[in-house]
């Protein structure tokens, strides 16, 4: 499924493709493990408005403005905590059942482990030619996230028992710019109070 180069003009989910919570829970048993030290970039989408999406191939990360042309660059006082939004790819996929997974509208999806244990808050890793930091923002689902994928989804991410393992993703800041792009390596340079 190639979506490169695609702009979306909404961002609303088709309630058909909702999986259930026994589904979510029974899909994430089987899900192969993520890597913990490496991974690859696999999707790219820019928000240039509240609603739209674009996937892109290739982007330069920048510490002043996240993704350039992203809707978090656009506010009146954008929270640096809050730059960049990441998900796993393979959840992402269990969760999008078949929609694009531009739906989300977070910018990167990613074949790594995002749980806290392995990327814990000040964690630094190199994508393609830039240097991120994991934030201690929390990414929660929400009332838009529930309209596009479900109650049951939003339960399923938002879990108290499962919140460890980051189910919604997290949020990177970007440190040092550099170009990414759709397939960049990921590798983690570091962990607080952990060797990487």
């Amino acid at each position: 499924m190639s979506e490169i180069g695609t702009r979306i003009e909404t961002a609303h989910g088709a309630s058909a493709l909702h999986r259930s919570l026994a589904e979510l829970e029974a899909g994430l048993i089987t899900l192969p493990l993520a890597s913990r030290d490496s991974g690859r970039l696999a999707y790219i989408v820019r928000r240039p408005s509240k609603e739209a999406r674009e996937v892109l191939r290739v982007a330069r990360l920048s510490p002043e403005e996240g993704l350039p042309g992203d809707n978090w660059s656009r506010k009146p006082s954008p929270d640096p905590t809050a730059q960049l939004t990441v998900m796993s790819l393979d959840l992402a996929r269990l969760i999008a059942n078949g929609q694009s997974l531009a739906l989300f509208g977070d910018n990167l999806f990613v074949d790594l482990d995002l749980s806290a244990e392995n990327l814990p808050i000040g964690s630094r890793l190199r994508v393609g030619g830039a240097v991120v930091e994991v934030t201690p923002m929390p990414h929660d689902g929400c009332s838009k996230f529930k309209a596009r994928f479900g109650n049951a989804a939003l339960r399923f991410v938002n879990a108290k028992p499962t919140r460890h393992l980051n189910l919604r993703g997290i949020y990177w800041r970007v440190i040092e710019a550099g170009e990414i792009e759709v397939g960049s390596p990921i590798q983690v340079l570091s962990r607080p109070g952990l060797p990487a």
